[in-house]
């Protein structure tokens, strides 16, 4: 079965996913590439907040979580233990000493729930490759290293004192030898086309003469002379490549290999596939444009473009993965009906090229956002596909405990229940009262906003009503919703009362505030609401807001792309998913 999980990625690797179950990781971690080796290597004394991956943030500091990871490692003991003690050494407590030791913690896990023909690769910035690359060694063993892919992910990138960076690292690992490995042609390059540059004078084809030696002498027939070709005399002996055979096989119905050796040679004249130089030169064989399947695969990647503004798959997700690249990935490292797994999955590339080839899949992701992407992905591309979603709070307790670990996520969560289309991204600074919004049509009073504040403490107050109800007046707002994990206090709801009702209203008698209770929504009673726009219609603004740090997105188009102002994130169930 298909799962997708909402949580911290240690957590579910060690208590959810099966030892040896799953056949190909791919995973992408967050890492802060744009931050200089001075901040990444700046000694921290653990004031700054602890290490997170959120949806658009990567950033890493040493403090309790990276040093309980730590923790971790050395208690397992062995190489890895051995390899991160001697980083910290040298390295110091700092942020690139954090991402290693995150990392090295869920290296362990991964390694553990892969199965023995099972493979890894682990997309990385050049800033922190090589590090990763000797964790990698001590968890699998250097002997299972198999590649440093290098993917050419953009063609310039001008940078001052130093070559552009225009490259990303893939790092691929077998769990053993037994690792699954489906082979990968690359179609033929313009420049390498123009070596077929002669026609052929039966078929009309284009082809490129290639030898029909070897290197070497030899006593036997391959060594003997031919039709006044003696290979011997230039040190070498006759050696029809495989194609030879089949493309003989292919015209004649017969198997070359059923001639004697001299005669094949014969044969492949009468059949022409042979090509004598003109200039008197040695004897040839001729290799056909429409038969070369490409050359295999190598380890640099420039054909796969990474995703421009303008690409139809793009979501607006900064990290995003163009599909092709995880494509290419799942169809050399796994078969039809394998799991996959991506433990930082984001915006869910891995599960749609996943999907797309037939595979099964794992999504992890800390951030309820990268969730409902996911969701809306597959069920925009994939409607038929049966998925599970573990980790969303189901009841008071699971809402209580997702406020306790992380309040942003938790607010992120609560205003995605009540409906909203949009929601605040931004942890740092003053949210200025709001958490999420929705957004209507009302008739002929224009469009309509509600705001959405989400209180995830225990202790709740009639101050929070009051101040809802001075964003709404201070965002122009028709309306507000008060979200509390809380039972709200009589006076909190007077206070909602007193506010009245919307006053221009296309849709009846609308409070102007309401309070609702996370326990309230669990149990399927939602606020009164107008009708909501249907997804992939558009809301055309009747005024500018006056504060201009706040939301000025609008519902798309099917199709239209959209480019968020800071700190706001959209809801995919807004915004066009074809391609």
């Amino acid at each position: 079965m298909n799962r997708l999980f909402f949580g911290d990625n240690l957590d579910v690797l060690r208590e959810r996913i099966h030892p040896e179950s799953v056949d190909l990781i791919y995973l992408d971690p967050p890492f802060n590439s744009n931050a200089s080796y001075n901040v990444l290597f700046r000694e921290d004394d653990g004031a700054l907040p602890e290490a997170q991956a959120e949806a658009f943030r990567d950033t890493w500091h040493w403090g309790e979580h990276a040093a309980a990871a730590y923790d971790d490692v050395m208690r397992s003991s062995g190489d890895v233990a051995l390899a991160l003690k001697g980083m910290k050494a040298w390295i110091g407590q700092n942020a690139m000493m954090a991402y290693l030791a995150m990392m090295a913690a869920r290296l362990l896990e991964l390694r553990d729930v892969l199965k023995p023909t099972g493979s890894l690769y682990l997309h990385c910035d050049p800033k922190a490759s090589h590090y990763l690359k000797i964790l990698l060694d001590a968890v699998f063993g250097h002997e299972n290293f198999r590649n440093e892919v290098i993917w050419k992910r953009t063609g310039s990138h001008n940078s001052a004192r130093r070559y552009g960076p225009v490259h990303d690292v893939l790092l691929f690992y077998g769990k053993s030898e037994q690792a699954i490995w489906n082979p990968q042609m690359q179609a033929y390059d313009e420049n390498y086309k123009k070596k077929f540059g002669k026609i052929d004078e039966r078929t009309g084809e284009a082809f490129q003469d290639v030898a029909l030696t070897g290197p070497g002498t030899r006593t036997g027939p391959s060594g003997q002379v031919w039709r006044g070709f003696d290979p011997t005399a230039q040190g070498r002996h006759w050696q029809p490549a495989s194609y030879l055979y089949t493309k003989y096989e292919k015209i004649t119905g017969k198997r070359l290999s059923d001639f004697d050796f001299l005669d094949r040679l014969d044969e492949l004249d009468r059949t022409g596939l042979l090509y004598f130089p003109r200039n008197g030169g040695f004897v040839r064989y001729k290799q056909f444009l429409s038969d070369a399947p490409g050359v295999p695969l190598r380890d640099v990647w420039t054909d796969i473009d990474a995703i421009n503004s303008q690409a139809q798959e793009r979501l607006g997700y900064p990290t995003q993965k163009p599909v092709t690249l995880l494509e290419r990935i799942i169809a050399t490292s796994s078969n039809h009906g394998d799991v996959v797994l991506d433990p930082f999955c984001g915006c869910g590339t891995t599960i749609e090229a996943a999907e797309r080839l037939g595979r099964q899949w794992i999504g992890i992701d800390v951030t309820h956002y990268a969730v409902t992407l996911i969701e809306s992905r597959i069920k925009a591309n994939h409607p038929d596909t049966k998925y599970e979603i573990h980790g969303r709070p189901v009841d008071l307790a699971s809402a209580r405990d997702l406020a306790r670990r992380d309040k942003h996520q938790f607010q992120w969560w609560a205003a995605w229940r009540v409906g909203a289309q949009t929601y605040r991204e931004e942890k740092k600074g003053a949210d200025r009262g709001i958490d999420g919004n929705i957004l209507y049509k009302n008739g002929p009073f224009g469009d309509g906003r509600i705001i959405i504040s989400v209180k995830g403490g225990e202790n709740v107050g009639v101050q929070m009503v009051r101040d809802l109800r001075g964003v709404i007046e201070r965002e122009d707002a028709e309306m507000g919703i008060l979200i509390c994990l809380a039972e709200p206090t009589q006076p909190m709801l007077r206070e909602a009362a007193d506010a009245g009702f919307v006053a221009k209203s296309a849709h009846g008698r609308m409070p102007r505030l309401q309070i609702t209770t996370v326990e309230e929504m669990l149990n399927g009673h939602s606020p009164k609401l107008p009708p909501l726009p249907v997804p992939g219609k558009k809301l055309t603004p009747t005024r500018r807001r006056k504060d201009s740090d706040q939301l000025e997105l609008l519902l798309p188009f099917a199709g239209e792309k959209i480019v968020p102002s800071k700190g706001v994130v959209v809801d995919p169930r807004f915004v066009s998913l074809s391609g």
